[in-house]
Parts: structure tokens; C-alpha cells; sequence
């Protein structure tokens, strides 16, 4: 009897132990392997590898055009990755909160884009690879009526062309 406990528990023990594993989150492609090197299946010179590593975005304050010392460090890890992809265009889109006329704001999100392109024309990428366009107020990311929402949506983003998208 005591046996037949004993085989009971190691099996229902196992199986917790294996159900456990089956529902948890999939492994990071981004966490580091056991040597501290990330173990990333993206092709570095991919959209999808840009988008996710390099980071496509930089937010900006109320009313702003000021590049935040963030923005500007992602700016930074654009112009690396352009500069190691020279085949690639960028255009850069300027977006804006809900608040504000249409005319203010795609006016507002002309500045944030080019904002981004004189960065990054700056880093050394040539300007003939980067060009803007304004949505302003048009696509948002978040949607509600909240500063939550309308810091989503105060944003350049660097739109990648001519790479491989993963």
C-alpha cells in the first residue's frame, strides 16, 4: 500500500510538474542564454529585428517637438542599424494625441517627424534614404481619452523599407 502512495504522489507530482510547463509564457527570444548572449531568432537585418530590438518609436511631450533623451538614444540604435543596412529607406511618420484641431495636429506631427529625420540625418544617415509624413491626430495607437493613451499617441515612427520583414 505504501508503495502504491508513494507511485501515486511521484505521478501526480510529475504531471503538475509538466502541466505547469505547458501553460507558462513562451521562452524570450530576447532573454539571454546561459553564456549572456541573447538568443534571438530575428535576422539583424529584418523589419521585424528593427521594430523589436532596435526599437521603431520615439515619444514626445504635450505640444513638443524636443527629442527626449530616450528618443534620442533610440534615434542612436536606428542610425547604427541603417548605417549596417545600407540597402534600406526609412520613411518617418509623425503622429499626435486627439486633443487639438486636425490642422494643429497634423501641423504638430509634420514637426515630430522631421524632428526624427534631423536626427538621423545628423547620426550620419543621408537624407535621400529618410522622408516623412504627418497622420496627426488620424492613427492612433491607444484609444481612450486619458494621458495614458495620449502619451501612446505622441510619437515618431520609423517605418522600414527595402528589408527583409523577419
Amino acid at each position: 500500500m505504501r508503495m502504491i502512495n508513494k507511485l501515486t504522489t511521484t505521478i501526480a507530482f510529475g504531471a503538475a510538474l509538466m502541466l505547469a510547463a505547458c501553460t507558462g509564457e513562451p521562452p524570450d527570444a530576447e532573454a539571454p542564454a546561459p553564456g549572456g548572449a541573447p538568443t534571438s531568432t530575428l535576422d539583424p537585418a529584418s523589419v521585424a529585428y528593427f521594430q523589436q530590438t532596435v526599437g521603431d518609436r520615439v515619444f514626445f511631450e504635450t505640444d513638443s517637438t524636443r527629442l527626449t533623451q530616450a528618443g534620442q538614444q533610440t534615434l542612436i540604435r536606428q542610425a547604427e542599424w541603417l548605417a549596417q543596412n545600407p540597402g534600406v529607406n526609412a520613411v518617418i511618420e509623425g503622429h499626435a494625441d486627439e486633443r487639438g484641431t486636425r490642422e494643429y495636429n497634423l501641423a504638430l506631427g509634420a514637426r515630430r517627424a522631421e524632428a526624427a529625420r534631423s536626427y538621423l540625418a545628423a547620426q550620419g544617415v543621408a537624407a535621400s534614404r529618410l522622408s516623412t509624413i504627418s497622420y496627426g491626430k488620424e492613427r492612433p495607437e491607444a484609444l481612450c481619452s486619458a494621458e495614458s493613451c495620449w502619451s501612446e499617441n505622441r510619437r515618431a515612427v520609423t517605418v522600414i523599407a527595402g528589408a527583409p520583414t523577419s
